[in-house]
């Protein structure tokens, strides 16, 4: 049986997907949630094996989400779903750890399947996303070179390792035997420096040119 946890702000879609997983052979909805404010504390109380991720939500979104479980729940695997064919969002996704990314136009029988190749290991993609990582790995897998210098000191260094982690500011604090301010202080110093305005830009841009 796969149990599979939905994130989703639209509530028709939501309870969609929930007689979906509950009505089909093989599956089960471990829970349906409208965002993920509660994210940690609902798959400890309702385990899952799969989260199916809607990428845009209000509060944390689904890229977001994604770095929480895989750091909390590493064995867990999150199918992302979105309306954007977007080069970020696919890039962001899969950096976060995405094990897919399909669209929402995919039928009930598309999502069924996209969820069966995720539990057993596989990478499922709507036709067209396939082709766009291959063109993203090929712009972003050159050769290596020297990583710019943004001038980021040794402490700024460390955090951003944690972001890339996925770290909240506060286990950051934790960590780095720090006050929570500092923590805020050094992630305002970081967004100058990369000249990026999220965590999300922040880290996919140290993924991408190797800062740490």
């Amino acid at each position: 049986m796969i149990r599979v946890a939905i994130f989703e702000d639209n509530k028709h879609l939501r309870e969609t997907f929930e007689f979906l997983f509950n009505s089909a052979d093989g599956f089960v909805c471990a829970g349906a949630y409208p965002d993920c404010s509660e994210l940690i504390n609902s798959l400890e109380t309702a385990p899952c094996d799969i989260a199916l991720m809607d990428i845009e939500m209000p509060g944390i979104n689904g890229i977001e989400a994604t770095k929480l479980i895989k750091t909390h729940y590493p064995a867990v695997n999150i199918l992302i779903q979105s309306v954007f064919f977007d080069d970020a969002y696919i890039f962001d996704a899969i950096c976060a750890g995405a094990s897919g990314y399909i669209l929402k136009n995919t039928t009930p029988d598309g999502y069924l399947e996209a969820v069966r190749n995720v539990d057993a290991g596989g990478s499922p993609m709507t036709p067209g996303i396939a082709r766009k990582v291959l063109d993203l790995f090929k712009q972003n897998l050159q050769p290596a070179t020297a990583a710019k210098d943004y001038s980021l000191t040794a402490q700024e260094k460390k955090v951003l390792q944690l972001l890339v982690e996925g770290k909240s500011y506060k286990m950051i604090a934790a960590a780095l035997s720090v006050a929570f301010d500092t923590v805020k202080a050094h992630v305002t110093n970081i967004y100058a420096k990369l000249h990026v305005h999220s965590g999300t830009e922040a880290v996919s841009l140290a993924i991408r040119e190797k800062i740490v």
